[in-house]
């Protein structure tokens, strides 16, 4: 399937960036590598502090009839915790701010949907995304809901939802690494990164250092970006 969620580009005068989301109409799988990691040795990663390691286990990925039921108390802490193989990245969701939006994440993860998946695209001094089960940008969880946008940008470590225009959030999802001051406030933003911009960081640096900025498609990192798993704590 052809992606086709790609999003606003930069301000005028300045190089095109788009988000890069998708949707499909199966569960998809996440087995293949990214492209870039041809006649890479399975224990040396290109960027030190990573891992190149695989999932232990790749769950069947599912796809599901509709957005989900709210179940979670917006009066209580949601912390996601992301394994991935550059490192552990906790999230603090914002619960009181975007209920719909964390409680979708909150219900993927519980359903295990993100373990085994990848960052498919890092954009050095911008965002890291994944959340895709394809691993190509087509991939999603079968539907779609409303949006939740803020008032106040998209500050370095904030997390937020990749989108194809209003109201066609799924299961893909960014966290910006570096300056998002051009993006406006068209994404859902749920959660920020409270330790482990540094494994954020590390992933963003698995970019092709001459790809493109304006083409998604070369933004694929040059070995695969694991999240081996995500749990989410309440208090």
């Amino acid at each position: 399937m052809t992606p086709r969620r790609i999003l606003p580009a930069l301000a005028a005068g300045a190089l095109s960036l788009g988000l890069l989301a998708g949707c499909s109409d199966d569960g998809g799988s996440a087995g293949s590598a990214p492209a870039g990691t041809a006649g890479l040795s399975p224990d040396t990663s290109v960027v030190p502090g990573c891992r190149t390691d695989a999932p232990e286990r790749i769950p069947e990925k599912r796809t599901y009839d509709g957005e989900p039921p709210l179940t979670i108390d917006r009066s209580r802490t949601y912390t996601a915790t992301l394994d991935t193989s550059c490192g552990t990245i906790v999230i603090r969701l914002d619960a009181s701010a975007a209920p719909r939006t964390v409680n979708n994440f909150v219900f993927l993860a519980r359903e295990r949907f993100y373990d085994g998946l990848t960052f498919h695209r890092a954009v050095p001094g911008y965002v890291i995304q994944g959340g895709d089960p394809r691993g190509d940008g087509t991939g999603d969880a079968g539907y779609e809901f409303a949006d939740e946008l803020p008032d106040d940008g998209y500050p370095t470590g904030a997390v937020a939802m990749a989108n194809s225009g209003p109201d066609t959030n799924g299961s893909q999802f960014f966290i910006v690494t570096g300056d998002a001051s051009f993006l406006g406030n068209d994404y859902s933003r749920f959660g920020r990164v409270v330790r482990g911009l540094d494994a954020a960081r590390r992933i963003e640096s698995l970019a092709p250092p001459e790809a493109d900025p304006g083409d998604p498609s070369a933004q694929v990192p040059r070995q695969p970006a694991f999240i081996y798993s995500v749990r989410i704590t309440e208090r």
